[in-house]
């Protein structure tokens, strides 16, 4: 089962030192000096999370503020996460807001299950998530990733490029390639409106989502329940699709076929068609948004940072990807993987954990109550002065071949603990694999003069298309 990015466990190959190339902040807002008015931080959650974060978080360790009747709490303390994410994570549950706007897409599937339906899927999904078993996936993977350069070639041709939409469309081809091993080019167009339509008019957070009981209706889920009864036979006739297209050829192995031939190592049980499905829903949407937004981050910071940006695509263009099974951990692209790890530090895709207590907890000294909230932000964890040097300064030597490794659960791109990303070692070969092809065949300079800013509803993403200028690199003798 993977586990969670370690930088320590990593091949100890030699890679040049980054020392005298020049320091690069990427530009960010400025935390609020103080808590936001309770009106203010409702509508930061659901416009950008990120501005509902005082000054004080970002130093100490616990922070605590009043909501709607209960505490909510932030935790940056290593043990303080270890103890709600590990020791005692059976107390803490995802949230009814988190719940009502994540069931209608997708489904009853591993991120949204608890208690035994989630152990039971967990068990039944590990063996296909194995390194050897994202190994197999990795021909898809490639493959994508080839046409998806060239489709950027082609747009960089014509000017300016909108990478985050183009990375978008290169995620999801990566997603439907691994999960079906066929293109997107029959359902990739809908698939794509289906999770605009939903991320922009169902996805948000809203006040009442948050406070109305489980059980209890809000506007919204009419909405929500509508788009259901059309998302479900959509996402059933991909399946069919791909079945019958089994019959009519032979294919390389997918990630449909891993889970398919699943079984609960203690019952035997498979998936039924339903849960199948709810699994498929899981797979490709928490994937390929958080690995689009992971990839135009890449991007942007290498573009602030030419040098480096030189130092990388020589990396690139003298590793022997002939076979990229395996390129992000074997040592092949150590920088490549130091900056996507670095990248993940600095805009973490999954800004946020929440949880709600279910009973009385002592956390860091603080009394934790039965409906209290906690959160664990990667966002301020990974930026918090006491546990990183010059936390906002973008500097992928961190994770190098090396260097001391973070603090434990003090870097958590992935999550931590019984629910730490099972498809963390996918996430990690698509984006090194695909930043290092990147940077082979193109020099990224950024055709702005605003700062593009982090923006956080779902995922952590630009605030706005940032376009950028690709100039072809002269091709790699043989």
């Amino acid at each position: 089962m993977p586990i969670l990015s370690d930088a320590s466990a990593r091949p100890d190959r030699t890679t040049p030192s980054l020392a005298g190339l020049p320091r690069v902040v990427p530009p960010h807002r400025a935390p609020p000096e103080r808590e936001l008015p309770l009106a203010a931080y409702l509508r930061s959650i659901r416009d950008n999370a990120l501005e509902g974060f005082p000054r004080r978080a970002f130093e100490e360790p616990v922070t605590r503020r009043g909501l709607l009747g209960r505490s909510s709490f932030v935790l940056s303390d290593p043990e303080a996460i270890r103890r709600v994410l590990v020791e005692n994570q059976a107390n803490y549950a995802r949230t009814t807001g988190t719940t009502r706007i994540l069931r209608p897409i997708l489904g009853d599937g591993l991120l949204i299950s608890e208690g035994s339906a989630w152990r039971h899927q967990r068990r039944t999904l590990a063996p296909a998530f194995t390194p050897r078993a994202i190994d197999g996936l990795v021909p898809h993977i490639d493959a994508a990733v080839a046409d998806g350069m060239d489709r950027i070639a082609a747009e960089a041709a014509t000017g300016p490029v909108d990478l985050f939409t183009s990375f978008y469309r290169l995620a999801l081809e990566i997603a439907g390639r691994a999960m079906f091993s066929v293109g997107m080019d029959e359902h990739g167009a809908e698939l794509r409106r289906f999770i605009a339509e939903y991320a922009e008019r169902m996805g948000r957070p809203h006040l009442l989502d948050i406070v109305i009981p489980p059980g209890w209706p809000v506007p919204l889920d009419w909405s929500r329940a509508r788009f259901r009864r059309r998302w479900i036979p959509f996402l059933d006739r991909i399946i069919a699709a791909r079945r019958d297209a089994e019959r009519d050829r032979p294919h390389a192995g997918d990630l449909l076929d891993l889970l398919a031939a699943a079984r609960n190592p203690d019952t035997g049980a498979a998936f039924t068609a339903d849960e199948l499905r709810d699994q498929v829903a899981t797979m490709i949407l928490a994937g390929h948004e958080t690995t689009a937004g992971t990839l135009f981050w890449a991007a942007y910071l290498l573009a602030l940072a030419p040098e480096m940006q030189e130092r990388v695509a020589a990396e690139a263009r003298s590793a022997d990807l002939t076979d990229p099974t395996g390129c992000q951990s074997d040592g092949r692209l150590p920088l490549t993987r130091a900056v996507i790890d670095e990248t993940l530090r600095l805009y973490p895709a999954a800004f946020v954990v929440v949880r709600r207590a279910l009973g009385p907890d002592s956390v860091a000294g603080h009394a934790v109550k039965a409906s209290d909230i906690v959160m664990v932000s990667p966002w301020v964890l990974h930026r918090h002065r006491t546990l990183w040097s010059d936390p906002d300064a973008f500097d992928p030597g961190r994770f190098l071949p090396g260097a001391p490794a973070p603090r434990r659960f003090a870097y958590l791109p992935f999550g931590a603990g019984p629910r730490v990303c099972i498809g963390a070692q996918f996430a990690l070969s698509e984006a090194v694999l695909s930043l290092a092809r990147l940077l082979a065949r193109f020099r990224l300079v950024l055709d702005e003069r605003e700062p593009v800013l982090p923006q956080a509803v779902v995922t952590t993403q630009p605030d706005r298309p940032a376009r950028f200028r690709l100039i072809p690199r002269d091709p790699v003798s043989p």
